[in-house]
C-alpha cells in the first residue's frame, strides 16, 4: 500500500492506495509546531480506525508547499513506518513538459496537480483550478506541456482580509449564497466573497482559453477545498478532490528507484 500526503498551508491531506485504488482519505491542520512523535501516532491511529494494518504500508509519497512541514513529517515516516519518504521537487521525473522558465519554482502541489489531471484526463487541453488557501490556475496542453499559470489569493484569504482590515466587519462562514445581493451584512460579505471569487474564476479560464487553445476543446477542473462550493454552477468540466493524490501517487511510480526501506 501507499500512504500519499498533499501538506498544504492549512492542511494535510493523506490518502491510502491499494493498488489504483484510492482505499480512503484523511485531513488534519497543517501545524508546523508538530513533532515527527505526534505526526506518526496520529497517521497510525488514523490508519488503525479505517482497519488498514500501519504494517502493510510500503511506500510513502510527500507533496508540500511548507518547508517547516518537511522534517518533522520526514522523520515521522522513517520513525513510524521504516520507510525513507519520496518528496515531490525539482529533478524528479513528471512526464510532463514543464515551460517555465525555471521549473524548480512550480510548487509541488501544483506539479501533482497537472499530473493527476493528465492522469485522469490526459490527451485533452486543461485548466486546473485548485481552490485552496491560494487559488491557482495550471495550464495545460493537450501535449502534456505545462504551459503556465495563475496565483491568486483563495477565499478564505479573501474572507479573512475582509473581516481583518475592517473595523466592524465581522468574520463570516464560506457558503454559496441563496442571492446574488445580501439584505443583511453577514449575507452581503458573502455574496461578495462568493461572486467575486466566482467571477475572478470564470474570467481568468476565458481568458486562459482563448490566450492558448482559441479553437480547441479545453475542459476545466475544479480541485481543492473549495471547490465543492461552486458546484452546479457550470464553472468546471469536472470537479475532483482526488487529483492531487492521484497526482502524488503517479509521481511516486515514475521515481520508484527513489523510495528505499530505512536499514
Amino acid at each position: 500500500m501507499l500512504l500519499a500526503f498533499d501538506v498544504g498551508n492549512t492542511q494535510i491531506l493523506g490518502g491510502v492506495f491499494k493498488g489504483d485504488k484510492l482505499l480512503f482519505k484523511f485531513r488534519k491542520r497543517s501545524e508546523s509546531r508538530s513533532t515527527s512523535d505526534e505526526l506518526g501516532v496520529f497517521f497510525k491511529n488514523v490508519l488503525r480506525e479505517n482497519e488498514v494494518n500501519p504494517a502493510k504500508i510500503k511506500s510513502v509519497a510527500i507533496c508540500s508547499v511548507v518547508p517547516d512541514m518537511i522534517y518533522p513529517l520526514y522523520q515521522s515516516v522513517v520513525k513510524y513506518f521504516g520507510l525513507k519518504p519520496f518528496l515531490i521537487g525539482p529533478g524528479v521525473k513528471t512526464g510532463l513538459n514543464l515551460k517555465y522558465k525555471n521549473p524548480g519554482e512550480i510548487g509541488a502541489d501544483r506539479v501533482a496537480n497537472a499530473m493527476g489531471a493528465v492522469e485522469l484526463f490526459g490527451g485533452k487541453n486543461m485548466i486546473v483550478a485548485d481552490l485552496g488557501t491560494a487559488t491557482t490556475f495550471c495550464i495545460i496542453s493537450e501535449k502534456k506541456e505545462y504551459l503556465g499559470g495563475i496565483i491568486m489569493p483563495g477565499i478564505k484569504l479573501s474572507a479573512n482580509a475582509l473581516s481583518n482590515g475592517t473595523a466592524k466587519l465581522p468574520k463570516i462562514e464560506i457558503i454559496k449564497p441563496k442571492k446574488f445581493e445580501g439584505k443583511t451584512t453577514v449575507d452581503a460579505m458573502q455574496c461578495g466573497i462568493y461572486y467575486s471569487n466566482y467571477f475572478a474564476i470564470k474570467g481568468i479560464m476565458e481568458e486562459i482559453r482563448k490566450t492558448y487553445f482559441p479553437k480547441a476543446e479545453t475542459i476545466t477542473i475544479g480541485t481543492g477545498g473549495f471547490s465543492k462550493i461552486f458546484e452546479g454552477e457550470g464553472l468546471f468540466t469536472h470537479i475532483s478532490q482526488d487529483i492531487v493524490l492521484i497526482g502524488i501517487k503517479k509521481a511516486f511510480e515514475m521515481n520508484k528507484k527513489e523510495i528505499l526501506e530505512v536499514k
